[in-house]
């Protein structure tokens, strides 16, 4: 039986919290697989970046916004600094962990407690790395004023490869890009791509600005350039006109996650995006699998009766969709496996996707959940838990596994 779940069956007082305790049928799960023994890559894990909010709005560099956040953090506390929304995300009764870990007990080792908490839960997992996300900061991108931002993701970069990075070979990120600000967004690669820890960037789905605008081309070339792979991150939004007809957080959830990701992929391979930049990745995150099929038909079905509005494309949109990345959770574990087998066959899933867990959120998936499919081959389950993420982000993982540093005269792994 495949256990979602990782929450141990006993109670624990906050001052009692520890993140490995609380994961240990996750820990069990991993050594009942010998997972220890696979290399497993995280695409998609979050912290909270408002348990160090304090450190990162130091960081904003606009006088003038650094000191209303400041004042609006001290009055309202971190969630209004960022933006207004129900906890959602942080409960729904299946894994607690939000109020807890801010009382876990760290011990001092010189490295920030951000980085020894995180290795905790990839330990439970049996991750060797994990790329790292923040979490309200992905409500940003509908905030009304596009210089927020701007000045709240360059502050949190630079907190982020100040701080973090740098100080464990395990944690990598796709820093958040300032989607709404083009050219703050072009300068953000410019100026980061080079950092230690930095495999790529990430754009934050839930917003109305089209990829497809020309504002975005010196970017897109740029990252292609520089061989970093270009995120799309899904998350939702309960004010968003099409989403606040939901009357559940179920409903609001199971579309949100998906709906802005296939609007964007849509335009992407509509217009030609793939032609363009032929050597650019592109991944999609956290909106699971089932959506991928039903876009690839609907396109394909369209394009052939309509392909005068998609002069630029030389196959058929499905061709494209199936070259590009996706991330596995939320897998949708449904009792049909047949077309969970026809969904991971439709996307190339044996080198185009990559295990994420999206811990710590309510509905994230362990590594099991990849590796206790029956239609797949060991070569083919490795694959998606790690190896296709190592080829993809260039990733020298010799100090997890010293068999395999990379040869002599090789070319270092993309910083």
């Amino acid at each position: 039986m495949h256990f979602r779940s990782s929450t141990p069956a006993y109670d624990m007082n906050i001052e009692g919290f520890h993140t490995g305790e609380h994961l240990a049928n996750a820990r069990a799960q991993a050594d009942a697989r010998g997972l220890d023994d696979v290399l497993v890559v995280d695409v998609d894990s979050h912290h909270y970046e408002t348990d160090n909010l304090a450190e990162i709005l130091e960081y904003i560099e606009d006088p003038a916004l650094k000191q209303l956040a400041i004042n609006t953090y001290a009055y309202k506390g971190a969630t209004s600094v960022l933006v207004d929304q129900p906890g959602y995300q942080d409960g729904g009764g299946r894994v607690t962990r939000y109020m807890e870990r801010k009382h876990e007990k760290i011990d001092l080792t010189g490295r920030p407690r951000e980085v020894e908490q995180t290795l905790r839960w990839m330990d439970a997992l049996s991750v060797d790395y994990a790329c790292l996300f923040p979490t309200p900061m992905l409500f940003l991108g509908l905030h009304p004023q596009h210089e927020v931002e701007v000045g709240m993701a360059r502050a949190y970069n630079r907190w982020l490869t100040d701080n973090v990075t740098p100080t464990c070979k395990r944690l990598k990120t796709m820093l958040y890009l300032p989607f709404n600000d083009p050219e703050a967004t072009y300068r953000m690669v410019k100026e980061f791509g080079h950092k230690e820890g930095v495999i790529g960037f990430m754009v934050v789905s839930t917003r109305y600005k089209p990829v497809y605008d020309n504002a975005y081309m010196k970017t897109y070339a740029l990252l292609e350039e520089m061989g970093l792979p270009l995120s799309f991150h899904a998350s939702y939004h309960w004010n968003d006109q099409l989403v606040s007809l939901t009357n559940r957080f179920i409903t609001a959830h199971a579309v949100g996650f998906t709906f802005f990701n296939a609007v964007h992929c849509a335009n992407w391979v509509i217009n030609g995006l793939p032609e363009r930049f032929p050597k650019l990745k592109v991944i999609w995150i956290e909106s699971g699998l089932a959506w991928v099929p039903w876009l690839m038909q609907r396109l394909d079905n369209d394009f052939r009766m309509r392909t005068s509005e998609a002069p630029s494309l030389k196959r058929l949109p499905s061709d494209y969709m199936r070259e590009m990345y996706y991330t596995t959770q939320p897998m949708e574990m449904v009792n049909n496996m047949e077309a969970l087998e026809l969904t991971f066959k439709m996307i190339n899933a044996d080198t185009q996707l990559l295990y994420s867990s999206d811990y710590p959120h309510w509905d994230m998936d362990l590594p099991s959940t990849i590796w206790d499919l029956k239609f797949l081959s060991e070569q083919s389950k490795r694959n998606i838990l790690g190896l296709n993420a190592k080829r993809i982000f260039n990733l020298d993982i010799s100090d997890r596994f010293p068999a395999q540093a990379p040869a002599a005269g090789a070319m270092a792994p993309a910083k």
